[in-house]
Formats: structure tokens, sequence, C-alpha cells
């Protein structure tokens, strides 16, 4: 078993302080690595020490693996978290933290490495027996279009390296599939330096609900419920929700055995999120991706499981056992969070940096707020345009929406555009309150 008594943050906004503030919990000191934009962020006030890895374009700082290591190395820590983003799934950052003698708060390098290749999840989790949509990698156009006559149109167009939503193009038929897929390969290998790309069948009328696992180190796996991210805008997450409303008891028994399944097949270390696609018409699941780090939306599962999820990725990457077993986890009502961006919705959602001249968050009874901003902050034009999430915890989910959309009434923002009207619209609409949400529902009938 290993001590951790300083952990090293590389990342920014709200997930550092999120991780600073377990650290403080668990009597663990931490200290964040930022940029030159964020020397004066909450983070790095908040933290035991702060120090600047680099200049503010990410590729210059908190994209730099040997930079990261070396600022842990440099100041005595005995671990590094990564939180979410930029290297949180970087196989080349766990490996080089495990040749240093550094706890990598995460999966191993090399379970890193398998879950970022999307078609060798594929292939293990057909091995384990879990469902997955027809597909296959394509070479060139012409066998594309073969494969594309097999699956039917209109189908997806996926990067093999992609991850949060990026390198997903939608073919509606055989000319748009030409098109697209020449365009796939370029921005796959501009993104993420490997530009094979593979076709999936597409279903129209499709949910993204996803699971959290927990493993350790003594074959462990249990799952922490589900939660659905079906509220999404090119194909990133806007409204979060824990459990996954409308899902029958069968359906949601089959999805926690498939992510428990695919964990232990794989040889799953740490916390971790398995998604699905689930066909709202039918209920029929199937396999998506797994991601191999804490997720924006944990404190959902942290809301209605009473755990945080953040300190058990630091007992787990100690070497300790979980502590609990499937039959402990017990849901407690229903949570519901959405994330507030700095983005102009009236201009295409284009990102509002600027300095915030006033931010107040309100306060009520099963409310929650993570967020890095105060007034006189600076939102700057370097990284996402997220500003805070907002977590609503009620018994029910009616009382949780409701909560939810007093919270976003009452926020007070000046200084930059937000979402927030595009989320009241989304939580009082008719629809997302009756659960009949698709990945596609927001573009055709808000946005």
């Amino acid at each position: 078993m290993k001590r951790i008594k300083r952990v090293f943050v590389a990342n920014r906004g709200e997930i550092a302080l999120r991780i600073i503030s377990a650290c403080r919990e668990l009597g663990i000191e931490s200290v964040v690595g930022t940029s030159d934009a964020d020397r004066d962020g909450l983070a790095a006030r908040e933290a035991d020490r702060a120090v600047c890895l680099g200049p503010p374009p990410a590729a210059q700082s908190y994209l730099r693996d040997d930079l990261v290591v070396q600022a842990a190395l440099g100041t005595g820590c005995d671990a590094i978290h990564p939180g979410y983003g930029f290297l949180a799934e970087s196989p080349k950052l766990a490996a080089r933290a495990r040749e240093h003698g550094l706890t990598f708060v995460g999966p191993p390098a090399e379970v890193i490495e398998l879950s970022g290749d999307k078609l060798r999840a594929r292939e293990e989790a057909s091995r384990a027996g879990v469902p997955i949509l027809p597909g296959q990698e394509t070479a060139s156009a012409d066998e594309a279009r073969e494969v594309a006559d097999t699956i039917g149109y209109p189908l997806l167009v996926k990067a093999a390296g992609g991850g949060g939503g990026r390198g997903i193009k939608l073919a509606r038929d055989a000319d748009e599939l030409d098109r697209l897929l020449s365009l796939a390969r370029s921005e796959a290998g501009a993104a993420f330096g490997d530009d094979r790309v593979y076709l999936e069948r597409f279903i129209a009328t499709a949910r993204h609900v996803e699971v959290q696992i927990a493993a350790d180190e003594h074959d462990a796996v249990v799952h922490l419920g589900e939660r659905d991210c079906s509220v999404q805008r090119r194909y990133q997450k806007v409204i979060e929700e824990a459990p996954a409303p409308g899902l029958e008891v069968p359906a949601r028994a089959a999805i926690h055995d498939a992510a428990v399944r695919f964990a232990r097949a794989i040889g799953y270390r740490n916390l971790g999120t398995v998604e699905f696609v689930v066909d709202s018409e039918t209920g029929e699941h199937y396999f998506l991706e797994i991601n191999c780090r804490i997720q924006v939306e944990h404190p959902v599962t942290e809301a209605v499981t009473g755990r945080d999820l953040v300190a058990l990725q630091l007992h787990v990457a100690a070497g300790r056992r979980l502590g609990f077993g499937q039959e402990d986890v017990v849901l407690d009502g229903h949570a519901i969070e959405c994330r507030l961006n700095a983005e102009d919705v009236a201009h295409g959602f284009m990102p509002s940096p600027g300095t915030l001249s006033l931010f107040s968050v309100p306060e009520s009874p099963g409310l929650r707020v993570d967020t890095h901003c105060f007034p006189g902050a600076v939102i700057p034009p370097y990284y996402d345009s997220l500003m805070a999430k907002l977590i609503a915890h009620a018994g029910d989910r009616d009382a949780a929406i409701d909560a939810l959309i007093d919270a976003l009434e009452d926020l007070d923002v000046e200084g930059v555009e937000t979402n927030r009207t595009l989320l009241i619209s989304v939580l009082g609409h008719d629809d997302f309150r009756r659960g009949a949400v698709t990945t596609d529902w927001l573009e055709r009938a808000i946005v």
C-alpha cells in the first residue's frame, strides 16, 4: 500500500478546486500546476502551493506531461491527479509518472491506451459479451461504401482515437459519406495523431446512458448507478442526471451488469465510466466507449450515492480496497446537473471570455455549485468555457428540476455572456419533464 501525502493537481478551474477540496478533507497536501493565465485563479489560492507550468496556450503548459512530472517531483509530491480533459486520459503521462515513482490517480497506462482506442475497446466489449453496434474500420472510400451498404444509412464516421464527442460525423447518404470520410481522417489526424476512422450504425432515437464504475487492485469491481446525458449539442453534454429516467428495471440491471463485466475484462482500476447508446424505442443498449477519468458530471452520482468519488479515487490509487460491495450502493432521490458556460448562444455559441464584474451563486437546501468563478475573475480565451456546474438533489426528479430552475434564475452574472437562458428553457420543456429526450433533441427542439 502506498502512502499519499502530497498530490500534484494537473488541471485547472472547478475540477482543480474539487480535487484540492478532497485532498484537504483527507489530510493530504495539494500542489496545483497553472499556466500564466491562471496564476491568480481560485485554485492557485486554495492549494497549499501553486507552480507555473508555462504560457497560457495549453500545448505549452497543461498538455506538457514532461513539465507536469517535473513539477510534481520538484515539489515533493507522491501522486498526480489529472482531473478531466488535458492529460487525464494520457497513457504517456501515466507511464511517465510510474517510471518516476509517482502514483497516477487513474488506471494503468496500458488500460488507458486500450480504452483510448475505440476499435480495440469495441473488440474487448464484444469478447466480454457486451453488445456493440454494427461497425467496422475502413481504409479506403471503396471499402467504406461497401461497409455502409451493409450497415445502412444514416451512419456515423468516428475517429478511432477520438474522445469527448470529437471526431464524429453523421453521414446520411453515400454522397455525404464520400465527403465526410476524408474530412474525418484529416481532423482525426490533426486532433489525435491517429487518422484511423470507422463506420458505426446510427440510432436516430438514441439516449446516452453511462455507468459509473469503481475498481481496486484486489479484483473488486462495483457500479455506482447510471447517469443520463442525452441533452447534448454537437455530441457535447449540456445537462446530466442520475438515475436515468424511464429505464425499465431489467434494462437498468443489464446496463449495470454490462459495465461491470467490461471493466473486469480489461483489468480496469480506479474510477471510470462505461458509456452506452440506448435505443429509446427498443430499450436495447450498445457499448459506446469507456472514459478513464473522473467525469464532469460526477457530482450527480455523489449526490444520489452519498459517496465522495474523488476521495475514492485517491483511496484506490493508494492501493487500498474499495471497502464496500455492490449491496452497499444505495441510491437516494434524484440529482440533475447543468453546465453554465461563458458563451453567446445567440451568436452560434461563440465563447465569451472576459472579466466577471459580478458573480453570485444562490444558496438553498440540496443545491451544490462547483465553480472557480468570483467577482473579478478572468475567463480566459484559451480553454473551455465552463464556468460552473449547478447540481440540484431532491427526493424526486420534478423537485430537482424545479430547484435547478430556481437556482439558475437566482444566479447573478455580469461581464460575460452565458447559456443560462438556454438551460432554463431545456429544464422547463415538456419533453425534458417527461424524460423523453434523445441525443439529437436539443438541436431539433430548441437550438
